[in-house]
């Protein structure tokens, strides 16, 4: 009870003011524990990528030291896409991944990231934490020897940056799109032609043509790989990604072989890198599309009749997808019912106010 009772204080802490977690007071009966951490995103994407930096930064402190967690950029241990194979053949004991990049595994896996007109980040957090997210995604990880932890979240996405203007449903046929591979199984229903790529690879293809747009997060980490000098259309909202649930992947095996207060510093850490990530978009995201405007940046908005268009082609996706895969079914199914519950407070308490206060504030 008082190790338990010492993770909640730490993680509140931390959680509140930011403080570090303090080393615990029984930290010399802690084993010495040294870990690799395969992220699936590059070094010079700082927000997101310091998720992984940080949930490792929180373990360490709230052990003493004891346990170690050393974090490595995209590509240097596993490719960026390959980060959960890497954590479930145990190539490496953890991963900071996203779950859509795992689409054409399995994807019900999606869930646990973003899928098309889903859930915000407020959204998703009561799902998993106070819904059935959680136990419907860890029933599904263990058929791959993971433990999931949520651990970060962007909030809504941007919808892109494309070479030229998308005015119609037309102007998508055709259009080769740099986007996630659930994204892209509904734009593909509008001609679209999808192409994955990890984030460090978006900027060369971008420039040698080989992608008409692409999509990535935010102005905050967009700005830093210099999208905007070479797709200046700066397109929002992001459909398929309402906002972005960052999953830290931990080897089964080597989870269930750590001692129980461990497990509760990774849940905690975890869940304190999550605040810190989404406090950083939030914070950051501002000044950095100001920025890109500024630098020739084209913001323009999706229009009404693609945003219709696209949210059919997403409906269609579900149901040919509920169709063939009844474990899908079940989480979509659990998952709709959920957002069909926020949504409508969200309208009347969040949306509102956000409403009014984008009438007023200048």
């Amino acid at each position: 009870m008082q190790r338990r009772s010492f993770i909640k204080k730490a993680a509140l802490g931390a959680a509140a003011g930011g403080a570090a977690f303090a080393a615990p007071a029984i930290a010399q009966e802690n084993p010495t524990i040294q870990w690799n951490l395969a992220s699936s995103f590059p070094r010079s994407a700082t927000a997101i990528y310091n998720g992984g930096e940080n949930v490792a930064k929180y373990i360490s402190e709230a052990t003493g030291g004891k346990f170690k967690i050393r974090v490595y950029p995209a590509g240097e241990l596993v490719p960026a896409l390959g980060v959960l194979d890497g954590v479930e053949n145990g190539t490496v004991e953890c991963g900071h991944t996203a779950s859509y990049y795992y689409y054409g595994k399995n994807p019900a896996l999606c869930f646990d990231g973003a899928v098309p007109f889903g859930m915000n980040a407020r959204q998703i957090n009561a799902w998993m934490r106070a819904g059935d997210g959680m136990t419907l995604m860890r029933k599904l990880y263990s058929k791959y020897n993971i433990v999931n932890f949520p651990c970060g979240n962007t909030g809504a996405q941007m919808g892109g940056w494309f070479r030229k203007e998308v005015k119609t449903v037309e102007d998508l046929k055709g259009l080769k799109f740099r986007a996630s591979a659930f994204a892209g199984a509904v734009l593909m229903k509008l001609g679209v032609v999808p192409q994955q790529i990890a984030g460090g690879d978006i900027y060369p293809s971008l420039e040698k043509g080989t992608i008409d747009a692409a999509e990535w997060i935010g102005p905050y980490d967009d700005e830093k790989l210099g999208f905007h000098r070479v797709a200046p259309y700066y397109y929002f909202p992001g459909w398929w990604e309402g906002s972005l649930q960052v999953s830290l992947y931990v080897n089964k095996d080597k989870y269930e072989g750590l001692p129980q207060n461990y497990k509760d510093i990774i849940a905690q850490a975890s869940a304190t890198a999550t605040e810190t990530m989404l406090a950083t978009f939030d914070a950051e995201n501002p000044n950095a599309l100001k920025r890109l405007i500024g630098e020739g940046a084209k913001l323009r908005m999706f229009s009404k009749p693609v945003m219709d268009a696209c949210y059919k082609a997403a409906e269609e996706t579900y149901a040919e997808l509920s169709a063939k895969d009844p474990e899908f079914k079940e989480i979509y199914e659990n998952y709709m019912k959920f957002l069909a519950m926020e949504v409508p407070w969200f309208r009347i308490a969040e949306g509102s106010f956000d409403q009014f206060m984008a009438s007023v504030v200048k």
